[in-house]
């Protein structure tokens, strides 16, 4: 038994679905744009540069769930994942999840649970392990549960995943994680098959420099 790891924003997908969340909000007026926009092109910017506070930006992302009831908020995630998820969706990550359908699939991201679930179905994804907004009665607290799924948070969380299984990463024969940023970097230290897709350049140069495969999933390979 193999498991397979893939991370979401900018490996499965051409974009960023936190990002795009927000900008969606802002876009259909339920988010003020000259307070919302900057800040969340700020927080885009750490991430990328690695100086992104995670608490911080999970504040800033799920305090706009807590203020709608959640029948709401789910009618605009449908319209969400038309005009911003299917978009970023390509034929080659579809075939990449499809190529390890004999195996434990997993898509293990930061981004929170609420944005990521219908996603990992739509790729056909058994297991999601992200970030968890709080919840009491069924409603968003707009605090986060539990540990962030994010850098050294993204092994913690596996961990935590596989002991309720009654396994441990060894459990498994090969264990891969897909991802393309350095952010990952601790968890793709520790699985035995970590490749870097369409890395951003602190991956592209640590996984060179330790021989692990790098892939692209777009159109044109990345050079």
């Amino acid at each position: 038994m193999n498991l397979a790891l893939f991370d979401l924003d900018n490996t499965l997908l051409a974009g960023d679905s936190d990002y795009e969340w927000a900008q969606f909000l802002i876009e259909t007026g339920v988010l003020d744009r000259d307070t919302y926009e900057k800040r969340n092109n700020e927080f885009y910017d750490q991430y990328k540069a690695g100086t992104l506070n995670i608490l911080e930006f999970l504040d800033f992302q799920l305090k706009p769930l807590a203020q709608y009831p959640r029948a709401v908020l789910d009618q605009w995630h449908g319209v969400y994942m038309q005009k911003k998820i299917h978009p970023m969706m390509r034929d080659s990550a579809r075939a990449l999840v499809a190529r390890h359908a004999g195996d434990v699939r997993v898509m293990i991201t930061a981004t929170n649970s609420f944005v990521t679930a219908p996603i990992a179905r739509l790729f056909g994804i058994e297991h999601l392990i992200a970030t968890e907004p709080e919840q009491k009665n069924g409603q968003f607290t707009g605090g986060v549960s539990g540990q962030p799924c994010f850098k050294e948070g993204k092994p913690a969380r596996l961990r935590a995943w596989l002991a309720a299984r009654g396994e441990t990463l060894q459990s498994y024969g090969k264990s891969w994680f897909y991802s393309d940023s350095h952010n990952d970097l601790p968890l793709m230290a520790l699985v035995s098959d970590p490749v870097a897709v369409d890395p951003d350049g602190k991956l592209r140069a640590h996984a060179l420099a330790a021989g692990w495969p790098v892939m692209s999933l777009n159109a044109s390979p990345t050079p």
